[in-house]
């Protein structure tokens, strides 16, 4: 083992070791890449693709710039789109050899001025708008061109000029420095002057003519050696009487260019003019590496004649061999480096497998180490897994017989639950018959007691129907009902199904249509199980559709699905959606609930359709109804059976909607003052209650918690028996907002509910309720508790009187009543003096209207509202006289009484003495 480990860390230092023989082999950080864009005026002659080879060369030793070259092709317009585009590139550097100065300088200053570097080369836009300039001096040019005419032509003679395109600066400028040496020379005259445009083709075509009518030219200057040559060639075809002198600018290498043509006589002498190809780019690369660079950049001039173009051509041949070694110097380079790339990633990889190797071996020893103890481990796990196999076994087999005993459990449960649902049709019906006799033959019976009689056999067959629903619920989930089915007109059965209901939608303003598309639809149904569909239904729709609202039956073959479609539509509240997921779960109510909804209608009557095999669906929009719609289909499927046809009963009270029973007469009148507000959603009790309180109070009655609400503030009434599960508001809520405010806050409240548990209690009295009832309850202890409670108010009163009697300034508001009397007594002496003081001022001053003010202090102190003013007025008045200083008629004034007169039968009203005689009485010394 430790020959092992020795061996392991001699490799671990030979990898250290070659790893920094590699890092010390590491190339520098590489330069940033740079982005060149050159717009070139034309690549059409070689002047200008000398100058792009010499950019190639300089950028060879430069691999990190992108360059990128567009030809204008002598284009304007073309080169000016170009420059855009690569502006619009946001090229890092822009190098510009304009066609003509005037276009390009627009473009020129927008990259300028955007940040983006321009080098301008060879010719000059009209800005000064740019980064530097590379170019030769071709006023300088045109100076050198003077000089050598006026020697060669020894200051006389006559001089043809041959110029650029018009426009462009190297046209211009060498014209302009020929001209101003000629200036010099008086006897040397330039006789005519033409533009070549650059191309020897205009020359050729132009020329002849030129000559002809200046046959006295000795000298031709052409602005480049192209242009000269085609001029050598005119001058020769023309064969003048005597010799003229050609001599041309750029002074380009290679066959047929200024040096050959200089050398083989046809020139006699060209002007030097550099293409700046290589110091365009070096000019470029300083700007780019933020170094040191000069704005303007002229490249020297020079003559080249027959004196001195052997050694020019020379050199340059040399300098082209020497550009042909470094090119082909720079691919040997490439290779190499090609070839130390190849090694080095072989390197790197020996390296790589070097290191794998040894993590290998290392692995492998440690695997050695490890082995036994996962071995160890794995058995421990084995055994620790069999131990839990044997208990997640014991602990399935439990499962499975907890999961047995369960379902026999809810078996037996729901058995227990049918039958006992079962079982209550006995006393029902033993309920029903007497109620049904007592209806039909009891001609003798009061009104109070047929209604009686009437809610007790709506109740009991409502009662009835739910546990039909039930034994329903329980066929259907053990597969017991079947479909018998006869083949009849579906439209005659529901239309016969909702005359049931044409009575409650007349009685409501509910406008109720059947819309059936065909008057015939002959189908195979079970008419006992669609009656109790439609019936759930339509009554359903009935529940929640308001009065005044719409109900529409549809009905509707569908020949391509096979089916027809009945729905039923409403235009009541909707359902919310979070009800809408449970619609057709058992025994859901929602959260938006009926009072009379038991959870079980839409379920049984979505059980009883699938049954039937179709299917029922709704859409709903909260706040504007809800559609369901049932599809049946219209061939008779297999599984139906086949019921002899009956004629259709008709519909038995089970069937009928509860409101068909509702019609009673109306209730005796109160006898007495006394009013009474119920707040009830089930019409029943609601209906209920009103028969038995009408003959003890005037009452009013709310079918929500908002509507109760607002009733009380505006009628104040004497009493409130309200329940406790209401829609939107509860019960709970509308006692304490009754409670918090002044207006109804001396009212007795009565809370009923089915709930009976003493923490629902304690939570009715806490809310401020002053008697809390469970249903089912004793009417007669209803009323004598309403009576009691309005006995306690009758003494509360007259406690709120004496206290007054006493001194009104004296009255605590430590409740909400106490602070309304304290509030009303205080308005009323801050303006006791004022005769014209009114019970609408007073209401006004409080924020209410003259019915509540009138009912509040009616119920608080028993007195309308005037005559407590005047009492405030005659008790003021009784604590005056008993002071010096004041006369009788003063104080009258004092107290707003209109005359001293009015104020004295007033007082004698309520004291038996008049003022004079009070205060005679009173007053020390008197008498």
């Amino acid at each position: 083992m430790a020959d092992y480990l020795s061996s392991f860390w001699c490799r671990i230092l030979l990898l250290l070791q070659v790893g920094v023989l590699l890092g010390g082999c590491a190339a520098p950080p590489a330069e940033p890449v740079y982005r060149i864009g050159f717009s070139q005026c034309t690549m059409g002659d070689d002047w200008r693709r000398a100058m792009l080879a010499g950019m190639e060369k300089e950028l060879s030793f430069h691999p990190n710039v992108q360059f990128q070259m567009l030809d204008a092709r002598n284009n304007s317009e073309l080169q000016r789109q170009q420059v855009e585009q690569l502006i619009k590139d946001k090229v890092d550097l822009l190098i510009i050899s304009p066609n003509q100065s005037g276009p390009l300088t627009a473009l020129t200053e927008t990259a300028y001025n955007q940040g983006i570097p321009v080098v301008i080369l060879d010719r000059r836009t009209t800005s000064r708008l740019y980064t530097a300039y590379v170019g030769g001096n071709n006023l300088e040019v045109g100076r050198t061109a003077g000089r050598y005419v006026a020697q060669l032509l020894h200051q006389r003679g006559q001089v043809l000029e041959i110029l650029g395109r018009p426009g462009s600066s190297p046209a211009t400028d060498r014209a302009k420095g020929f001209a101003q040496v000629l200036a010099a020379y008086p006897d040397i005259r330039l006789t005519a002057q033409m533009a070549g445009d650059w191309q020897p083709s205009s020359v050729l075509r132009q020329l002849p003519a030129l000559l002809r009518a200046h046959p006295e030219t000795e000298l031709i200057f052409a602005h480049n050696d192209p242009m000269a040559r085609a001029a050598y060639q005119v001058v020769t075809r023309l064969a003048l009487p005597h010799p003229v002198r050609i001599i041309g600018v750029d002074g380009l290498a290679g066959p047929g260019n200024g040096l050959q043509l200089v050398e083989d006589g046809v020139l006699n002498a060209t002007m030097l003019y550099p293409t700046g190809g290589e110091e365009a780019i070096r000019t470029a690369l300083h700007i780019l590496r933020h170094e040191s660079f000069a704005k303007e950049n002229m490249l020297e001039t020079m003559v080249i004649d027959s004196a001195n173009v052997g050694p020019m051509r020379a050199q340059t041949e040399q300098l082209a061999l020497q550009q042909h070694d470094l090119r082909r110097q720079q691919q040997q380079l490439e290779s190499e480096m090609h070839r130390y790339a190849s090694q080095r990633s072989a390197v790197y990889l020996l390296l790589a497998s070097l290191l794998v190797a040894t993590l290998l071996g290392a692995s492998a020893w440690r695997a050695l180490r490890l082995n036994r103890r996962i071995r160890r481990q794995l058995e421990q796990q084995n055994a620790e897994i069999s131990t839990q196999r044997n208990q997640i076994e014991q602990l399935a087999e439990a499962g499975r017989r907890t999961a047995e005993e369960a379902s026999r459990s809810s078996e037996a449960k729901l058995r227990f639950f049918t039958n006992f649902s079962h079982e209550l049709r006995t006393p029902l019906t033993l309920i029903l018959g007497p109620v049904e006799e007592l209806l039909t033959d009891g001609a003798d019976l009061s009104d109070g007691q047929r209604q009686d009689l009437q809610l007790v056999r709506r109740n009991a067959q409502r009662l009835l129907r739910l546990v039909n629903q039930l034994m329903d619920f329980r066929k259907i989930d053990v597969g017991r009902m079947s479909v018998r089915a006869t083949e009849g007109n579906l439209v005659d059965f529901v239309r016969e199904l909702m005359d049931v209901f044409e009575k409650t939608a007349r009685r409501r303003n509910i406008t109720y249509r059947f819309l059936p598309a065909e008057p015939v639809v002959q189908l195979w149904f079970d008419g006992e199980i669609l009656d109790k569909v439609f019936f759930n239904l339509l009554s359903n729709a009935f529940k929640y559709t308001p009065d005044g609202g719409h109900i529409t039956v549809s009905l509707q073959p569908d020949l391509v699905a096979h089916v027809v479609r009945v729905s039923v539509e409403d235009t009541g509240r909707g359902i919310a959606e979070v009800d809408q997921p449970h619609v057709f779960e058992w025994f859901y109510q929602g959260t938006r609930s009926s009072a009379n909804s038991s959870g079980i209608g839409l379920a049984l009557a979505e059980g009883l359709t699938r049954l039937h095999g179709g299917s029922l669906t709704f859409r709903t929009e909260p706040g504007h109804g809800t559609t369901f719609e049932v599809k049946l289909p219209l061939a008779r499927p297999a599984t139906f059976l086949e019921a002899a046809p009956e004629p259709r009963p008709a519909l038995t009270a089970e069937l009928l909607p509860d409101d068909e029973f509702a019609e009673a007469s109306p209730p005796p009148l109160a006898r007495t003052d006394a009013t009474a507000l119920v707040i009830e959603d089930n019409d029943d009790v609601r209906n209920f209650l009103l028969q038995k309180l009408q003959p003890y109070f005037q009452v009013s009655s709310a079918a929500d918690g908002l509507t109760g609400l607002r009733l009380a503030g505006e009628t104040i009434p004497d009493v409130v028996v309200c329940d406790v599960n209401l829609p939107g508001l509860s019960g709970l809520e509308v006692v304490a907002q009754l409670r918090a405010d002044w207006r109804t806050s001396h009212i007795p409240l009565v809370l009923l509910t089915a709930r009976s548990a003493p923490e629902e209690q304690v939570a009715g009295v806490q809310a401020g309720a002053d008697l809390y009832l469970t249903k089912p309850f004793n009417p007669t202890f209803l009323v004598e508790s309403l009576r009691t409670l309005l006995r306690n108010r009758d003494q509360q009163r007259e406690h709120f009187r004496r206290e007054l009697s006493v001194d009104t300034a004296t009255v605590a508001p430590q409740r909400v009543d106490q602070k309304f009397l304290a509030d009303l007594t205080a308005i009323i002496e801050a303006n006791l003096d004022q005769p014209t003081l009114s019970v609408d001022d007073v209401a006004r001053s409080l924020g209410v209207s003259q019915m509540q003010l009138y009912r509040k202090v009616k119920a608080l102190l028993g007195t309308g509202v005037s005559d407590y003013i005047q009492s405030l007025r005659l008790t003021k008045a009784r604590l005056l006289l008993l002071q010096e200083g004041s006369t009788i008629a003063e104080i009258a004034y004092l107290t707003g009484f209109s005359s001293p007169s009015y104020f004295s039968t007033a007082f004698k009203g309520k004291y038996q003495v008049s003022p004079s005689e009070f205060k005679a009485l009173h007053t020390p010394g008197r008498g």
